[in-house]
């Protein structure tokens, strides 16, 4: 038997349905393995993985390359994967394991503005994957986005077309919400970061803003949008 902690963060008010999901997940993913596993949720809110069968180290190892692990201690120059927790006065609060912070001089690699400011102009909000490199390991913890990380958020603002992002709700839902509200042929396509965590990409002449207010009531989630400048 063995036991894997994922960096897979179990949130919001249904947590037992997004359990729920990953389980399903999990269980394509390993269905031609011999294994057998059961999901629960850490008091960190994790989720985490009994295995036990024949493939139980080779499943564990599938899920950690899949999902990752929460790192217990952040060392600097090391580069981690975690999630967008908090958007502070001076700060964006990233949880890879720990939290890190990301402060001001480091956010002028987004350009100008507070660190609230910044997360709204480019879309982003609680709960989507981030890459960081942390910076310095002492009483705190400080980080910087990844040149890959940056490169990812400038194309978004950097394109033709506005982008909505969306966090605890499944692809599924969103299309649903998306087509009950006649806005089908407005949008090129879903684009999954994590496991509820998705952007919706406009088309050209579509108004981000304009998806939000007619999809936001359908959805139990928080959005971002990110006006494409490139118009």
């Amino acid at each position: 038997m063995m036991k894997v902690v994922t960096l897979q963060h179990i949130y919001g008010k249904n947590r037992e349905r997004m359990a729920g999901l990953l389980k399903t997940l999990v269980e394509n993913e390993l269905k031609d393995l011999e294994v057998k596993f059961e999901i629960s949720i850490t008091p960190e809110n994790w989720a985490e993985f009994i295995l036990e069968g024949e493939d139980e180290e080779v499943s564990a190892n599938l899920l950690t390359s899949r999902y990752g692990t929460p790192a217990k201690k952040a060392e600097p120059g090391k580069v981690y994967m975690g999630f967008l927790q908090a958007f502070g006065e001076d700060a964006f609060l990233v949880n890879i394991g720990v939290p890190v912070k990301v402060e001001t001089e480091e956010l002028k690699a987004l350009g100008s503005g507070k660190p609230k400011q910044l997360a709204s102009r480019f879309g982003l909000i609680p709960h989507l994957p981030a890459e960081v490199e942390v910076i310095e390991a002492n009483k705190n913890l400080k980080a910087r986005f990844t040149k890959k990380q940056l490169d990812i958020w400038w194309s978004w603002i950097k394109a033709a077309t506005d982008r909505v992002t969306v966090n605890g709700a499944t692809r599924s839902e969103i299309k649903s919400a998306i087509k009950k509200t006649g806005h089908g042929r407005d949008i090129y396509e879903i684009e999954r970061l994590g496991l509820l965590e998705h952007t919706i990409v406009c088309r050209e002449k579509t108004d981000g803003p304009g998806i939000v207010a007619a999809i936001g009531p359908r959805l139990k989630s928080e959005m971002g949008v990110v006006i494409g400048t490139s118009r």
